[in-house]
């Protein structure tokens, strides 16, 4: 009679295990690090655009016209990403 080892109590297994546990640990704490450097960059925005984006209404021009297009058309394309719209409907 052949003994079989109990695959969840081996130490091959619990390697694996502590492997896995320490790949979802740096997951999340990449995650956390990300979800921070893109809350910064939205509150950046934020005040940039509570600020008329630097624009005082006697220098409004269709070169801001033209700039605030292309940061419109960027936003819209992770926008479109975050939500599933656009050209990323699902």
């Amino acid at each position: 009679m052949t003994t079989r080892l109990n695959p969840i109590t081996t130490p091959r297994f619990e390697a694996r295990a502590e492997k896995a546990r320490r790949n979802k640990e740096a997951a999340l704490a990449a995650f956390i690090g990300k979800k921070a450097e893109i809350d910064e960059m939205l509150a950046r925005l934020q005040a940039l655009s509570d600020d008329h984006f630097n624009c005082h209404p006697d220098e409004a021009g269709w070169a801001m016209v033209g700039t605030l297009e292309h940061y419109a058309s960027l936003l819209k394309r992770i926008t479109d990403s975050a939500f599933g719209e656009g050209e990323h409907a699902r």
